[in-house]
């Protein structure tokens, strides 16, 4: 006697903008969790930028005193270490992405039936969120460098750190999506982050600069996301307007000063161009 074999069919959720949607919550949501139980990467990630603000900045503030009357060296410094934080607590968020394809379980997300778009969307979306609220911590310390708590001014540091945020963990993601080990993305990420931060003004004023300096300021998109915080706090100082101009010059094409605006717009612009590359990087990822 013979039994006909049935064929038991599977059946696939089919993918639609809810299942995307929900996707995005889960990535992002898992990102949070990630950092908030990791306090060892808290600490860590802070260390540079405090060292930065409150022993070089003290150091620095103790040689150029007498020729910037009226503010605190650390002040200058202070939107240069914000962006400094949240760029790298950006990267690393990114760079989990490495570690999960390590570890096997980016297959699992990538064979899920909703689209590699949703999920990169997610992790963008999730480590700027953690990379803000890192830079949270740095923005309480505003008193002790001289910057005033007006609501204003935190609200405007808080939106435009998440949208430089965002821009530097689409960077990351794009970077990370072909990666196969955290020791080549570390190396790639050093090799990218370094020279864009020294290069955006973080650390020395954009005001008076070799011109070969001048060029590599301008053409670096880091400069858009420093330059509108320190638009921002020097607005709510009382200092000389010549120290204003000295230190806080904006930047500067062909003599004249972009817009904060624009600067905005351009930061945007890069981080949604990124995040499409970076969507189609893990879109023929294995």
């Amino acid at each position: 006697m013979t039994m006909a074999a049935e064929a038991i069919g599977v059946r696939v959720p089919a993918r639609g903008a809810g299942h995307d949607l929900r996707a995005v919550k889960v990535v992002l949501h898992r990102e949070i969790l990630r950092f908030v139980n990791d306090r060892t990467r808290m600490v860590s990630s802070l260390v540079q930028p405090v060292l930065w603000l409150f022993v070089m900045g003290a150091g620095l503030g103790s040689l150029v005193r007498g020729s910037i009357p009226g503010i605190d060296f650390r002040t200058f410094m202070y939107p240069g270490m914000i962006s400094m934080t949240v760029i790298m607590t950006g990267m690393f968020s990114a760079g989990s992405i490495v570690w999960d394809r390590e570890f096997g379980f980016l297959r699992e997300m990538l064979v899920a039936p909703v689209s590699r778009g949703a999920i990169v969307v997610g992790k963008c979306l999730g480590g700027a969120l953690v990379a803000t609220a890192q830079g949270v911590i740095i923005l309480a310390m505003g008193g002790l460098v001289g910057v005033p708590y007006a609501p204003g001014l935190m609200l405007t540091l808080l939106a435009e750190m998440f949208l430089a945020a965002f821009t530097v963990t689409a960077f990351g993601v794009m970077l990370a999506a072909r990666m196969k080990n955290m020791q080549s993305f570390f190396g790639l990420m050093q090799m990218a982050i370094m020279p864009m931060m020294f290069l955006s003004g973080a650390m020395f004023p954009l005001a008076n600069l070799p011109s070969w300096l001048h060029v590599l300021t301008v053409v670096n998109p880091m400069t858009y996301a420093v330059d509108p915080m320190r638009q921002a706090v020097f607005s709510h100082l009382d200092v000389p307007e010549r120290v204003n101009a000295l230190l806080n010059p904006g930047v500067r094409w062909a003599g004249l000063q972009v817009p904060v605006p624009l600067e905005l717009g351009l930061v945007a612009a890069l981080g949604v161009l990124l995040l499409g590359v970076g969507i189609a990087e893990f879109r023929r990822a294995e």
